[in-house]
């Protein structure tokens, strides 16, 4: 059933049918198929559970902060302001490019969203001054991805939700990972860049009242940073009051700046209905999947499968780390994540690791796919900003920052209280 239920899902995927539509079919299939209960009787109380969550409203609100600072022109001015902090580093505005991605990742809760606010502003510099197209695209398809690391996250939401897992908790663990990473990201432009000059830009050094003068826009990403994370560990509001906070706050922040539209903010609105009415869509099938899957026994053959291969629990960790990686190139990440969640968390808490550090390593994992081709989103979006060029630029121009990503999943093995050290505090 293992590999009939798998080769079912890469063919329907591989249609281009839409995720949300290929789980329903696959949940179908296995109670035609693979069970003899009649499972569809249950899809309506499915449905119904699945979304009744009040946990559940935080994800719009986060995605209209996001959309809200977009459409307010923030992003501009905050990629100025960390240009001439960082633009005199080998790379020049390449550190930009991941520093604003760090920033926005801070407010947004999106990977994808952070990854095309920031190429929206940054691609039509790298022509103009004459960077690597290569390495600047897939800096910020890179930078991006720490989007759903960085608290608040879309992702850890959700994981916490299918775990029932404490989602400040959550949050804390994402915390130091996702400095790490935006660290390592630099590190790796700065070195590629001493090494190869030629894939760097001109190097700059801004005048000290530059950089004073341009910290006052970056205070107010930082100030909405601090209350909705602030809010949420002071006891003071839940992660769906503190998101509701942070849109009130992002509103005011954007009247403040004039960037704020009726035209504007009815796009904002718009993207926000589009965004939710997907990822509930996906998060409905894969619980009807799951629902059918749990009933036809797989989560206990596969189970079976894993005690049976005698790797003990590192070993079975490798093999599922491997899983990621490998499904990953093929699965869209929400759905990767919402349909193997509830299978391989209890195993995984079953051989004795803890389930706040597996979520920071899945979403490590999960990172790494959206920067994976063929289904990797934020090359995609990376390119749509480009609109020129050859797609395989911006997947080379991702390759190191994969391999950092990879270095940060043995580190986390290794070192599991770099994700465990602040919930622990």
């Amino acid at each position: 059933m293992i590999f009939g239920v798998g080769g079912s899902l890469l063919a329907l995927l591989a249609l281009s049918l839409p995720v949300g539509v290929v789980l329903f079919l696959l949940g179908i299939g296995v109670d035609q198929f693979y069970t003899t209960f009649p499972l569809l009787r249950g899809l309506g109380q499915v449905v119904w559970s699945s979304s009744d969550s009040g946990l559940l409203i935080a994800i719009p609100f986060f995605v209209l902060l996001g959309e809200i600072l977009v459409r307010a022109g923030i992003a501009e001015r905050t990629y100025k302001a960390l240009d001439s902090w960082f633009s005199w580093l080998p790379g020049g505005l390449i550190h930009a490019n991941i520093g604003t991605a760090t920033m926005f990742s801070a407010t947004s809760g999106s990977s994808v969203a952070t990854a095309a606010t920031v190429a929206t502003v940054a691609m039509p510099q790298a022509e103009k001054l004459g960077y690597d197209q290569r390495l600047f695209a897939g800096a910020i398809a890179a930078g991006g991805t720490l989007g759903i690391m960085i608290p608040p996250s879309i992702n850890l939401i959700i994981y916490g939700f299918l775990t029932e897992t404490s989602i400040p908790r959550l949050f804390l663990a994402g915390l130091v990972p996702g400095i790490m990473l935006a660290i390592g990201f630099m590190v790796i432009t700065a070195i590629l860049c001493k090494l190869y000059p030629s894939l760097g830009g001109p190097s700059r050094s801004a005048s000290w009242s530059e950089r004073i003068s341009g910290l006052r826009h970056l205070v107010p990403l930082l100030l909405l940073f601090a209350v909705v994370i602030g809010s949420i560990y002071a006891g003071w509001a839940t992660p769906t009051e503190s998101a509701a906070i942070g849109v009130a706050m992002a509103v005011a922040i954007a009247l403040v700046n004039g960037g704020l539209s009726v035209p504007a903010l009815i796009e904002a609105l718009l993207g926000t209905v589009k965004t939710t009415a997907m990822v509930m869509f996906v998060i409905v099938g894969a619980y009807f999947l799951n629902y059918t899957l749990a009933a036809a026994g797989l989560g206990r053959e596969l189970t079976f499968m894993l005690e049976n291969l005698g790797l003990g629990p590192y070993g079975t960790l490798m093999v599922i780390v491997a899983l990621y990686i490998v499904l990953g190139f093929f699965i869209e990440t929400m759905a990767l994540m919402i349909a193997t969640i509830p299978i391989v968390v209890p195993i995984v808490i079953g051989i004795g690791f803890d389930p706040i550090w597996f979520g920071i390593l899945l979403i490590v994992l999960v990172e790494m796919a959206l920067i994976t081709p063929p289904v990797g989103l934020n090359l995609y979006v990376v390119q749509a900003a480009r609109a020129r060029g050859k797609f395989t630029d911006v997947m080379v121009g991702a390759l190191p920052y994969v391999a950092g990503m990879f270095l940060m999943v043995i580190a986390l093995i290794l070192f599991p209280q770099i994700a465990l050290f602040l919930p622990g505090l």
